[in-house]
């Protein structure tokens, strides 16, 4: 990625007078908090629930990019327009989380997030929906 870009796309995302929401909850961590309102946790109900976030009006006055998780990156609006291109019409930059979550680690005090192995090409099918060639 050319620096120029790189450099746009950090000052985008740091704009004044916004946000970046962190849409990265895991299947589990979604289940509990549709659980909490007494909602079954399908991949339809939660395909549901992101398309109402991500199709907001109004959206990218506020918010400048969403993180979103491996299952959230490879869905689509109702209308088969998938969330990165429609966070994409809205002025909101997409993002995949690069980390397996929480996880126990020897000697340390409190869980710690595991990162990804980056010096290992990550998924291909996640790579493509990442950098937009779908």
């Amino acid at each position: 990625m050319a620096e120029e870009t790189l450099e746009a796309i950090a000052r985008a995302l740091v704009a004044p007078g916004k946000g970046i929401l962190a849409a990265d909850e895991s299947t589990g961590t979604i289940e509990k908090r549709l659980r909490s309102i007494d909602v079954e946790s399908t991949e339809e109900k939660r395909q549901a629930y992101r398309e109402m976030l991500f199709t907001t009006p109004g959206l990218g006055d506020h918010i400048s990019g969403v993180i979103l998780y491996d299952e959230t990156i490879r869905q689509s609006t109702k209308d088969g327009v998938a969330f990165t291109k429609a966070l994409e019409g809205s002025g909101v930059i997409p993002g995949i989380k690069v980390d397996k979550g929480a996880k126990p680690l020897a000697g340390a005090r409190q869980p710690t997030v595991e990162a990804r192995q980056l010096a290992r090409p990550p998924d291909e099918d996640v790579l493509i929906h990442a950098i937009n060639l779908d």
